[in-house]
């Protein structure tokens, strides 16, 4: 038998051995993209003031807000359900700073909060969130209309240069025959596919760095979420005649900077638990390929522990799975086709990202190469029963992170988000760090490498342009697009959180309002008018860098910059084991909060930190974490310096309450990323709690 047909047999059949669950199962039958028409439904023809295509986040909050002010309105739902990864499995937020966060948007995590007794709540389960949306939706009565996926539109006007008449959506039809004629329209779709049919300039990928003079676009092949072991990406370990292994590109990696068409992986942000009764196993799907785990065969054998990183705690003992690591829920380099694919095609896309993660889990739980340790932990997990129960548990929306993105006459660069460049038409705050998912997989020097992931943070919340909601004059006069905004590709990585969807679902509709008001293009909206109403809706516009802090309960949030010398927030380090997210606890926090080991699995949690010193010299080392009776009296630190035997300090977390930085010594460092810092919980006697590292110079 030749070599290939060989390895890839023997793949299959050691993938089948496993006594447990032999079979596979068919996907449930409600876990679909899309799927033909089917029933008989009649033509129904509505029409209105305002029209929200799609049912995400931001379509809820603008039909919300549109119905508050008096208008006639219908919420268009290509999907089943309302809330887009709001209530699909994105439930612990990525908020960046809180306190950027108003209006509409921050009503719904107090509203989320009152569901649990508390004043508001960021870690919730799905099921709350859809609860929540539905009571905004039939408090407001918001007609909506569900699985209505867009066909075509009509338009009347010319194009007209500045100062011009330009096109004008008149209406929508859906594949399933709803014609629904309005005054205003907005696109709230993950996708912009009212924009896309409006004739509204966009663009899809990466721009190069060249483009607008930004320095974290286009391709970057950097070390977060990166392979930390050499391995082979060939069929026959260490053969490149045998051909790749799936998903792994060939050819020259281009310069860092240099664009392209390629997006950040999409994949589903899962609902796990651990409690018995309310666990569903990981199913093996039908279609399940033993060929796309061969990777992660190999790395396993490396280490394991990375596959239990951001299992991040959520109310009802749950978690939100998100991806971790090398090789983990991404599903990265087979979403290229999405933006602009039709509806058939994306379905086929949908599946393919379910068969991938539910065989993914199915193998780290079951399959006999995985590390018996890990395979144990991951069986112990699994989906949670009273979640997406119309699904088998599986979330139903993908995690489509990025698609179309309008051009207009603004676009938000990275420039942007560091404060280099400021908007002086702000409708809503953006403050999450500039965070793109790996792109594709690549070899390098015949090894495999993760290309695409940014993490930059550490700036304080920016303005929104108005302008990068709405289509170039002359393009389209009554359609905003609170969702696909004028963005680069990196810029994206900020502004692309569901609470920031949510203000500029807010935006849109009140600015539709006032376009409606005067009769005139939403590109000659007066923005002092703009301006007014969104403050008077309680929309945060502006943020005092003196002030750069948030309360989180009666907690303040500080931005790492804020404090003196180098600061690495709890983000910034590179993880191992189980490390849970936290903000509850009285002190100031670094960043968005803090990290802790649940007092549990003692000896399986590290967080290194690796920070790049610009002068050779003398720093006092500062261990920035909120001090509880609860916490550990024995922290290691470990201090790794070139050349050097390892120095480990033991830290006591848990004395005087409301300490937040504890030192660990001065030590002379190097110039350069070259020295380790890493935090322990073995053999520990309480909490181990890291929010930060602190380097002082002396």
């Amino acid at each position: 038998m030749p070599r290939l047909a060989s390895a890839l047999f023997l793949a299959v059949v050691f993938a089948a051995a496993v006594p447990a669950q032999p079979e596979t199962v068919p996907l449930p039958s409600g876990l679909h993209y899309w799927e033909p028409v089917r029933d008989n439904a009649k033509p129904e023809r509505l029409a209105v003031d305002l029209c929200v295509y799609g049912g995400t986040s931001a379509g809820v909050v603008a039909a919300v807000q549109g119905a508050r002010e008096g208008r006639s309105v219908v919420l268009v739902a290509p999907e089943g359900h309302l809330g887009g990864l709001t209530t699909g499995g994105l439930t612990w937020t990525d908020f960046g700073n809180k306190g950027s966060i108003g209006g509409l948007s921050r009503e719904f995590y107090r509203r989320v909060g009152k569901k649990y007794g508390v004043e508001e709540e960021w870690k919730f389960e799905p099921k709350v969130a859809e609860q929540v949306y539905h009571e905004l939706i039939a408090e407001a009565k918001v007609s909506v209309r569900y699985r209505h996926f867009l066909k075509s539109v009509r338009r009347r006007g010319g194009r007209g240069g500045r100062g011009g008449k330009g096109d004008r959506l008149v209406s929508l039809t859906t594949e399933r025959g709803l014609t629904v004629q309005a005054r205003m329209f907005i696109d709230a779709t993950y996708e912009g596919d009212l924009m896309a049919k409006a004739g509204v300039t966009y663009t899809v990928g990466r721009e190069d760095n060249s483009r607008y003079g930004e320095t974290l676009n286009g391709s970057q092949l950097r070390d977060k979420h990166q392979f930390e072991h050499r391995v082979s990406p060939y069929v026959m370990e260490n053969d490149p005649k045998s051909g790749l292994l799936p998903g792994i590109e060939s050819g020259q990696v281009p310069a860092n900077g240099a664009g392209d068409k390629r997006l950040q992986a999409y994949n589903f942000r899962m609902t796990l638990t651990q409690v018995p009764e309310n666990r569903i196993p990981f199913p093996k799907p039908e279609g399940y390929d033993p060929r796309e785990y061969v990777l992660l065969s190999r790395y396993l054998k490396h280490d394991w522990r990375f596959v239990f990183g951001k299992f991040d705690s959520l109310r009802g003992d749950k978690v939100d799975k998100n991806n971790h690591g090398a090789i983990s829920t991404d599903f990265i380099g087979r979403n290229y086709d999405w933006p602009d694919a039709d509806y058939r095609t994306r379905e086929r896309i949908f599946r393919h990202h379910v068969v991938y993660q539910q065989g993914l889990m199915w193998f780290l739980a079951n399959d006999p190469s995985v590390p018996e340790e890990c395979r144990t932990r991951m069986a112990s997990w699994g989906l949670a029963k009273d979640e997406f129960t119309d699904t088998g548990g599986w979330p139903r929306q993908l995690y489509v992170r990025e698609a179309r993105r309008m051009v207009s006459d603004y676009v938000l660069t990275e420039q942007n988000c560091r404060g280099q460049r400021k908007a002086e038409d702000p409708v809503g705050l953006g403050s999450y760090g500039m965070d793109s998912h790996n792109c594709r997989r690549v070899v390098v020097d015949g090894a495999v490498r993760n290309e695409g992931d940014v993490q930059a943070g550490g700036f304080p919340p920016y303005p929104v342009s108005y302008r990068a909601l709405i289509p170039r004059r002359g393009e389209c006069e009554n359609l905003l697009v609170p969702v696909c905004v004028s963005c680069t590709h990196i810029a994206y990585g900020s502004v692309r959180m569901e609470p920031v969807f949510m203000i500029l679902g807010q935006t849109a509709a009140a600015a539709a309002g006032l376009a409606m008001q005067r009769d005139i293009p939403v590109q000659d909206v007066d923005y002092p008018k703009l301006r007014a109403r969104l403050l008077e809706l309680g929309q945060v516009l502006e943020w005092d860098p003196s002030l750069n802090r948030v309360e989180s309960g009666s907690a303040p949030l500080i931005a790492a910059a804020m404090l003196p010398g180098i600061v690495l927030d709890d983000a910034d380090g590179k993880k191992t084991g189980m490390w849970a997210a936290s903000i509850r606890s009285g002190d100031r926090k670094v960043g968005t909060g803090y990290v802790h080991d649940g007092n549990a699995r003692k000896g399986e949690a590290t967080i290194t930190f690796t920070p790049d010193v610009s002068v050779d010299g003398e720093y006092e080392l500062v261990l920035i974490a909120p001090s509880n009776p609860n916490r550990a009296t024995n922290v290691p630190v470990t201090i790794a310096l070139p050349g050097a035997e390892p120095v480990t300090v033991k830290l006591n977390l848990r004395g005087e309450e409301g300490k937040a930085f504890h030192s660990a010594g001065t030590f002379r460092l190097p110039k350069g990323a070259r020295t380790a810092v890493t935090v322990s919980n073995r053999d520990t006697d309480g909490f181990v709690v890291v929010d930060g590292l602190q380097l002082l110079p002396r």
